[in-house]
C-alpha cells in the first residue's frame, strides 16, 4: 500500500470493541425475506467466506452497469438507440441484481454459519453498497432516457439516494443503533422486477401513461416523497429519542453534525459545477459524472462508517474534495469576463476523466488499505475462512431476526445479516 495506513490505534482499539447492533420492522423484510435466505444459506458451502458472497454481489451490479452503458451509455431512452438494447439485456440485469440483493441477505448469515462474525464484514459490506448506491439509479436512469427524464433531474435524483443512504449511517454514529429502513427491500424488488419488465415488453412499456402521468415522473416523485415520508422524520426522531433518554453517543451538537460538512460540501460542489458548468457537463457526460460522484460519495461514506464503528470522531473534510474543488473552479470560471478564451468543451471533458480517474484510484486504495490493515490486526483473511472457525460456529437454527424486528445475539453479530439501506 505504498507506505500508507488509513487506520491509527484509535480506529482499531474501538473495532476490538464493536457490538452490532440493529433493528430491522420491515414487514418484507421480516416476513419473507429472512425465512426465504434461511433457507437458501443452507445451500452455501461453508467453506465459502462470507465476505466473498459480499464481493460477488457487487460485481453483479458492475456487471449491469457496464453492459447496460455498452448499449446506451449516453442515456438517450434505449427504445430510441442506435442500437437498441437486447431484451436478454435486461432479463439477465434483473437476475443479477436479484442475486446480489440474495447474497447481501445471506452474507451475515453465512458469517454465523462459519463462525466468522466480525467488524470487517459489516465494513466492507456496507462500503460496497455505498458504492452500489449510483449504480443501480443509473439502470433506471437507461430505462426512462434523457428525453423523459433530463440529466439534470437524474442528478438530483442521485443526490436525493445519496442522502437516504448516508443518514441511517450518520443516525447510527449518534444512537449507536442501525435502525434498517423500510424502503430498501421494496426498492430491490422494484428495480429488479421494472428491469424484467423492460425485458419482457420492451422501454416502450414505459411510455404508456399512468391516470395521464409518465411513469418516470411517478418515479422520480416517488423516491422524493418516500424520503420525506419514511425515512427522514423516522432518523430524527430516532436521533431525538436517543438524546432523550440518554441511550445513544451523547455527543455534542458541533460533533453531531461533523458527518454532514463533507457530504454537504460535495453536494454543493457538484451543483455549482452541474449548473455553473461553461459546456453543460452533466448533457456531455452524465453517466461519467454520476460515477464520480458516487465515487466521491462512497469515500465519504466508508469513512463514516469506519468513524461510527470504530466509535472516533467523524472527518470533518475528505482530501478527495481537493480535487473537486480545483476541477470545479476551474470548469466554472467566467473566462471571457477575464479576457482569457472560453474554456473548451474538450478541456472540460479531460477534467472530468481525469478527476474521475484519480478519485476512483484513490477510493480503491483506501477500501483495499482499511481492509488489508484489518486483517492483519485480526490475523484473518478477507475472502478465506479461518480453518479453526468450525470451532466458533453458532447456531444454523438461530438465523432469523426475532418478531419484534431485532437481531438475536445482536452482540456477537458484528457482520451485517441483512443489509443497511
Amino acid at each position: 500500500m505504498i507506505g500508507i495506513k488509513y487506520l491509527d490505534d484509535a480506529h482499531l482499539k474501538g473495532f476490538e470493541k464493536y457490538k452490532y447492533n440493529c433493528v430491522d420492522t420491515s414487514i418484507l423484510s421480516v416476513y419473507a425475506m429472512h425465512p426465504f435466505w434461511n433457507k437458501i444459506v443452507l445451500f452455501c458451502p461453508r467453506w465459502i467466506a462470507p465476505n466473498l458472497l459480499t464481493f460477488t454481489g457487487f460485481l453483479l451490479t458492475v456487471v449491469n452497469f457496464f453492459l447496460i452503458a455498452y448499449y446506451d451509455y449516453d442515456f438517450r431512452a434505449a427504445s430510441k438507440t442506435p442500437i437498441p438494447i437486447p431484451d436478454w439485456v435486461w432479463i439477465l440485469a434483473a437476475i443479477n441484481l436479484f442475486v446480489a440483493y440474495t447474497l447481501d441477505g445471506i452474507d451475515g448469515k453465512q458469517a454465523r454459519r462459519t463462525g466468522t462474525s466480525g467488524p470487517l464484514g459489516e465494513l466492507f459490506d456496507h462500503g460496497l453498497d455505498s458504492y452500489s448506491a449510483v449504480l443501480i439509479p443509473i439502470y433506471m436512469f437507461t430505462i426512462f432516457g434523457a428525453a423523459d427524464l433530463p440529466p439534470v433531474r437524474m442528478y438530483f435524483i442521485t443526490l436525493n439516494v445519496f442522502l437516504n443512504f448516508y443518514l441511517p449511517h450518520v443516525e447510527k454514529y449518534l444512537t449507536g443503533v442501525m435502525f434498517l429502513p423500510w424502503g430498501y427491500d421494496f426498492v430491490m424488488w422494484g428495480v429488479s422486477i421494472t428491469l424484467a419488465i423492460t425485458g419482457i415488453f420492451g422501454a416502450d412499456f414505459w411510455q404508456i401513461p399512468v391516470f395521464g402521468v409518465k411513469p418516470c415522473y411517478i418515479f422520480e416523485m416517488t423516491l422524493y416523497v418516500s424520503a420525506v415520508i419514511t425515512s427522514h422524520p423516522i432518523i430524527i426522531y430516532n436521533v431525538y429519542k436517543s438524546y432523550r433518554e440518554k441511550t445513544g453517543k451523547m455527543r455534542s451538537f458541533s460533533e453531531a453534525i461533523r458527518p454532514l460538512v463533507p457530504l454537504s460540501s460535495l453536494f454543493i460542489l457538484c451543483t455549482a459545477w452541474v449548473l455553473c458548468s461553461r459546456n453543460g457537463i452533466i448533457d456531455m457526460e452524465p453517466r461519467l459524472y454520476f460515477i464520480m460522484c458516487g465515487t466521491l460519495f462512497s469515500n465519504i461514506c466508508c469513512r463514516l462508517i469506519v468513524a461510527q464503528m470504530s466509535d472516533t470522531r467523524a472527518d470533518l473534510w475528505n482530501g478527495l474534495l481537493n480535487l473537486l474543488c480545483v476541477v470545479a473552479f476551474l470548469t466554472i470560471l467566467p473566462y471571457p469576463a477575464l479576457g482569457l478564451p472560453e474554456l473548451s468543451i474538450q478541456i472540460e471533458r479531460y477534467l472530468l476523466y481525469a478527476l474521475t480517474f484519480c478519485v476512483t484510484i484513490a477510493h480503491i486504495h483506501y477500501g483495499a488499505g482499511v481492509v488489508r490493515e484489518m486483517c492483519h490486526h485480526f490475523r484473518i483473511r478477507c475472502f478465506k475462512v479461518r480453518s479453526d472457525a468450525g470451532k466458533r460456529t453458532a447456531n444454523t437454527n438461530n438465523l432469523d431476526v426475532n418478531r419484534n424486528g431485532s437481531y438475536p445475539n445482536k452482540h456477537h453479530l458484528n457482520q451485517r445479516p441483512n443489509k443497511s439501506k
